[in-house]
């Protein structure tokens, strides 16, 4: 392996001083142009490679992000991870991603961990656990200790930071409404995320469609679990009562319905339209019929947390207004709707 050569070596091979180097390197105003490319340009010849651990106690900077998701098996968070690295390489940051499994004692010890000098600020959702049980003291502690974070997706109402999320009411809304204008009179509601906000906030959604267009509630068509086994052991009683439309809360939940609509005999779209959350590849384009989805733009609400985060690290200023930034969906439709 080539060796690595040190500020101290090759300040002497171009006979300036260590402090020249290290500015030059750093891109300071101080030193001219020609001077930077020459230094840049030798040590990377030299193999050169910065001390991180020395950088890191001197100007207490890693330029490293940590990324805490809750599940590594859902696309949407793959693509969520996806945008922010993206932004991430663009502005000279590294990404450090683990995985809380939905367990808040994890995601609690993963922001202790790195929160010692390891990060700059986390971007994060939040795991199913924490708020289940409302429980989000580890991100507070951690921003009061000065590490900023930006929530996404699934985020912690009481905790002041900055958040990016899509508009999960109104897209659960219009997308019943789409389900009422094909001329869906019965349309079921399957969620297994209902201990997750997202989940609460879509089914909403779909309740005020129906209230708009004075349908009236029938529970024995709302499926609302917070568990994929719960909802694939109850699913067939829906089918029973005659529905002709279908929106589900998640992917998984958008795949069982159209695979238990199919196995029934039941003609999609023409007896039953199905409408999912979520833009997976699993749910959109490996089905047949495909599935008409509610696309959440993944690797745009990657992209804009880990904007918000950077310019948090870099602002000069010291109170910088947290903000909330909605993203909106699309509906794609596919082959499980009619066409209006």
């Amino acid at each position: 392996m080539k060796a690595k050569a040190t500020l101290k070596q090759i300040a002497k091979e171009l006979n300036v001083s260590v402090s020249t180097v290290s500015k030059a390197l750093n891109d300071s105003p101080e030193i001219s142009d020609l001077t930077k490319i020459k230094i840049k340009e030798y040590a990377k010849l030299k193999n050169y490679k910065p001390n991180v651990i020395g950088l890191n106690l001197k100007n207490r900077k890693t330029k490293t992000i940590g990324v805490i998701i809750p599940n590594i098996l859902n696309s949407f968070f793959a693509k969520v991870f996806s945008g922010i690295e993206k932004i991430a390489d663009e502005k000279g940051y590294n990404v450090i991603m683990c995985i809380s499994n939905e367990s808040a004692e994890k995601e609690a010890h993963t922001l202790e961990m790195l929160s010692n000098g390891t990060i700059d600020g986390f971007i994060v959702s939040v795991s199913e656990e924490a708020q289940k049980n409302q429980d989000y003291e580890h991100f507070s502690a951690i921003i009061n200790d000065g590490t900023p974070i930006v929530m996404f997706d699934r985020i912690a109402d009481g905790v002041d930071c900055d958040k990016v999320i899509v508009d999960d009411f109104d897209s659960a809304l219009n997308s019943t409404q789409h389900l009422i204008d094909l001329g869906c009179k019965n349309i079921a509601l399957l969620s297994s995320i209902d201990n997750l906000s997202v989940g609460k906030l879509r089914a909403d959604g779909y309740l005020k469609a129906l209230e708009n267009n004075n349908i009236p509630v029938n529970l024995n068509i709302i499926l609302r679990t917070d568990s994929e086994e719960d909802l694939k052991d109850k699913i067939e009683k829906v089918f029973e009562n005659k529905i002709d439309g279908i929106f589900a809360l998640d992917e998984n939940d958008s795949v069982a319905a159209l695979r238990i609509a199919l196995k029934k005999g039941f003609k999609v779209p023409e007896d039953i339209s199905i409408i999912g959350f979520a833009d997976g590849i699993l749910a959109s384009r490996r089905l047949s019929p495909s599935l008409t989805t509610v696309s959440q733009h993944g690797i745009e609400i990657g992209e804009v947390a880990a904007k918000l985060l950077i310019d948090r690290l870099e602002s000069k200023e010291e109170h910088v207004p947290y903000e909330t930034i909605v993203i909106k969906t699309k509906l794609k439709e596919r082959e499980s709707t009619r066409k209006l």
